[in-house]
């Protein structure tokens, strides 16, 4: 079985988090949650993790804040989106916050469906990379139409 990885973190000082990186963890569960039920009948896994940066990381690099790679590669990446920043909270101090931005629309808090996208696109790379039929097949037989590689 492969295994769909989804890494994201934020700042958690004392305990706190910003508005918007707890509302993204929010969204990160939802996305999971659907991304397992959909993925499981592909003979995908879904394995999350949630990395915390403490206030003397978050101050090197604010950017690396509410970040999320799906197998290591950033969520961007996968959905053509860029990343840009803007001010947040009183946890975040005077750094700016992480922002997504996705044709034209920009979103602080990123939506479930934004992370169901990129994990989907990143899911289908890597199941096109599988031979089909399992160990029936040989990588590029060609079949009569109607005919799949096992009968």
């Amino acid at each position: 079985m492969k295994t769909l990885k989804i890494k994201w973190q934020r700042l958690v000082f004392k305990g706190e988090t910003c508005p918007r990186c707890g509302l993204t963890e929010k969204e990160v569960d939802k996305a999971v949650s659907a991304l397992k039920e959909t993925l499981a009948r592909l003979g995908v896994k879904v394995q999350l993790e949630k990395g915390e940066l403490s206030l003397s990381e978050f101050k090197k690099d604010s950017l690396q804040s509410n970040r999320i790679w799906i197998n290591n590669r950033s969520l961007e990446d996968w959905i053509e989106g860029k990343t840009d920043k803007s001010p947040c909270c009183d946890v975040c101090g005077p750094s700016d916050c992480r922002t997504l931005e996705i044709k034209g629309k920009v979103y602080e808090a990123i939506p479930a469906e934004v992370i169901v996208q990129a994990g989907l696109i990143a899911a289908a790379a890597m199941v096109k990379n599988e031979p089909t039929g399992a160990s029936c097949c040989k990588p590029k037989t060609k079949l009569p139409k109607g005919k799949s590689c096992c009968n």
